[in-house]
């Protein structure tokens, strides 16, 4: 009996959050988390709430600029290792963003896995900004190579971490940060105090802070007076800037 092959597994877009623009000039992809090591495919359903409300979010604001929001489906849940099976599947989407609307901006918008994810791939040619939230990163290995951070360079960074996060430590992405700043100033990081990792207790917030950063980066429009100062500070002021009850509601821009 002939063997069957096994079918090889790809990567996938989800259809655009919202309404698709008719013109679309900008791109923002949208990284779930995963787990450290799985073979397994997620379910067409990985992307948690917070994900989706990401999304929804940044659609609806981009809209009448025409910008496209996509969710990843990767291949596997699983990081594994040098694999970086999550790094490379962003890699692809953000190839099939430009096979599908040609030479557009595009930001890698990742949580918790799909963070780290998101800042490996940073250095995609079509890539100009990247927020990893809550980032799930390596602990310190003398034996294991440094986590990138080269391929940042001429790359807008936003990373978001809660203080009393117990799933990623937000001290390891503060280190990331600070050494990503040395290469690259265009680098700010937000602490959202007391909150954990879901960031459910200032989601608003989270929401409105992300939303004017990717605005910002994508569009070129005036990013708020946090964000304008959080990437002008020196380290450790600009990576270690608190979040404020309440952004968003009435953002100054400066």
């Amino acid at each position: 009996m002939a063997q069957q092959a096994t079918p090889v597994r790809t990567a996938s877009l989800s259809r655009a959050v919202g309404q698709e623009p008719t013109t679309v000039s900008g791109a923002v992809l949208l990284l779930p988390g995963g787990e450290e090591v799985s073979a397994r495919r997620p379910s067409l359903v990985w992307a948690t709430a917070f994900v989706r409300a990401l999304g929804r979010r940044l659609a609806r604001d981009g809209r009448d600029e025409g910008l496209a929001a996509h969710v990843v489906h990767y291949r596997y849940r699983g990081w594994n290792g040098s694999e970086a099976n999550l790094a490379g599947d962003a890699g692809w989407a953000a190839d099939e963003v430009v096979r599908r609307y040609g030479d557009v901006p595009v930001c890698l918008l990742g949580v918790g896995m799909g963070g780290r994810a998101a800042l490996h791939a940073g250095g995609h040619e079509a890539v100009n900004s990247v927020v990893s939230i809550a980032p799930w990163l390596p602990e310190n290995d003398v034996a294991a190579p440094e986590e990138p951070v080269r391929q940042l360079v001429g790359r807008r960074v936003l990373i978001v971490h809660g203080t009393n996060d117990e799933r990623t430590d937000p001290e390891l992405s503060f280190r990331l940060a600070a050494r990503a700043k040395k290469a690259n100033r265009e680098v700010c990081r937000f602490e959202v105090h007391s909150d954990g990792h879901g960031l459910h207790q200032h989601r608003d917030e989270v929401l409105a802070l992300v939303s004017d950063f990717v605005m910002g980066a994508l569009y070129g429009r005036a990013v708020s007076r946090p964000v304008e100062d959080a990437l002008a500070a020196p380290p450790p002021i600009g990576l270690r800037m608190p979040l404020a009850a309440g952004f968003g509601r009435s953002l100054r821009k400066g």
